[in-house]
């Protein structure tokens, strides 16, 4: 069994999705209401907040409580038509208005990175301490695995894809090549 940190586990899949919502409020003005479920979330999450930090800083209860914003900013992000139809603009300002409570929550507590590129830069490097890797180890099976897909070894290719998986490396594939993120190991994902 791989050894891993739950707040890493979290760190990976909540700070993607603060990054995604990130880049998809970079353009609203929070100049228009937000929706009353939106406010209701926001409200229950900062009543949260206030009342676990004067019940002697019970930190644990206010990181179980971004449970609900979170899950919401999620659901947000997947809806089908986040970026079109006519509700486009308050689903932007509604994760907006989220993402900023969040935000000076997290930064309250001590937990708001100075931005998204050092958090997934000690990511990444826990990943590759975790996994027992380098950088260019990470690399070379990348390049292994792109040689196997030119010589159309796909099951060789899958299966450099599932031992970094397993350690917690996945890989994404573009246009412009192969590149690595950290993830949950699929061990632990189990």
């Amino acid at each position: 069994m791989l050894p891993i940190i739950i707040h890493d586990i979290w760190m990976v899949t909540d700070t993607a999705r603060l990054r995604s919502t990130h880049e998809a409020t970079a353009y609203t003005s929070q100049t228009n209401p937000i929706p009353d479920d939106t406010a209701s979330c926001i409200d229950k999450f900062r009543n949260y907040f206030k009342n676990s930090m004067s019940d002697d800083l019970h930190t644990p209860v206010v990181l179980a409580a971004l449970y609900d914003p979170l899950k919401y900013m999620n659901d947000l992000l997947h809806t089908r038509k986040f970026f079109k139809g006519k509700k486009r603009q308050k689903r932007i300002e509604s994760l907006s208005a989220l993402e900023k409570e969040i935000r000076s929550v997290l930064a309250v507590l001590g937990l708001m990175p100075a931005s998204y590129s050092e958090v997934l830069q000690q990511l990444r490097e826990k990943a590759l301490k975790r996994a027992a890797l380098t950088e260019d180890d990470v690399q070379q099976k990348i390049n292994a695995r792109n040689s196997a897909r030119e010589n159309k070894e796909y099951d060789n290719s899958d299966a450099i894809r599932k031992e970094l998986a397993a350690l917690g490396i996945a890989l994404m594939d573009s246009p412009d090549g192969t590149v690595w993120r950290p993830t949950v190991p699929l061990a632990l994902q189990e």
